[in-house]
């Protein structure tokens, strides 16, 4: 009988390694579940193993840390490389996708391991941790009733406008909050973009380090970050992961 794949959602950043520092982040059932697990894929092994240490804090874990098995799976993955990844799966062994940050397929490489453990009638199991997309959409303000993430824009600075002009557009159309992401040292130049090419009512939100204690959330008009800006009072995100969201009016 196949294995389950747990799907392992990771912390947002920086975590404190003290005993209970992860009890806020992440259910103590999902980290004692976590524990028992002896093969991992993740997105990078070195982050997985500082999680890991994370968790071996209160969860002693089922091995010493340096036998636990832990394949990558990024975006420089082959395609023909994900059956290996699940063969232990196949073989009757449980296993732990674990993402960079957050919750592992959304926004992730990992959903195309998943498709093929579903295809393969391996169980799938999500468990309870943080998503930056959803701590956003619920912090902003903006529609939680419909919402699209759009990942990464162009880097192009007229094709990024071109592409804001487009988002803006069908978001006023179909009410829809628009979720967009970018690498955090270029975090000022999409705010810029945004607040120069959104309508002067179009509602910008600014989420950064989401669940951390340097925490902050803004959500104003377009027009009310254009002066922002121009005042040099834009938010402290350089280099700091960011959620940007777009709803217009």
């Amino acid at each position: 009988m196949p294995g389950t794949l747990y799907l392992i959602p990771n912390t947002l950043g920086p975590t404190d390694a003290n005993s209970g520092a992860l009890n806020a982040l992440l259910p103590t059932q999902v980290q004692a579940l976590t524990s028992k697990l002896d093969y991992f894929v993740a997105e990078n092994a070195k982050t997985a193993r500082a999680f890991l240490k994370l968790i071996a804090i209160d969860h002693p874990l089922a091995k010493p840390l340096q036998e636990i098995e832990i394949a990558e799976l990024n975006v420089n993955t082959p395609p023909a490389a994900l059956a290996q990844l699940l063969a232990p799966l196949l073989a009757g062994r449980d296993a732990g996708l674990v993402s960079e940050a957050g919750v592992p397929a959304v926004a992730d490489p990992g959903a195309d391991l998943v498709r093929l453990a579903h295809q393969n009638g391996i169980a799938v199991r999500p468990l309870v941790g943080p998503s930056s997309l959803l701590l956003a959409v619920m912090a902003s303000g903006l529609n939680g009733q419909s919402f699209a993430f759009n990942g990464y824009l162009p880097t192009d600075a007229a094709q990024r406008t071109k592409r804001i002009v487009e988002l803006e557009k069908r978001s006023r159309a179909e009410r829809q909050t628009q979720l967009l992401i970018e690498t955090p040292y270029r975090n000022g130049a999409m705010l810029d973009a945004l607040a120069a090419s959104c309508q002067p009512g179009t509602l910008i939100c600014v989420a950064t380090d989401l669940s951390l204690p340097t925490e902050s959330v803004r959500t104003l008009t377009a027009a009310k970050w254009k002066a922002a800006l121009a005042a040099n009072k834009g938010p402290d995100f350089h280099k700091k992961p960011t959620v940007f969201l777009l709803l217009g009016q």
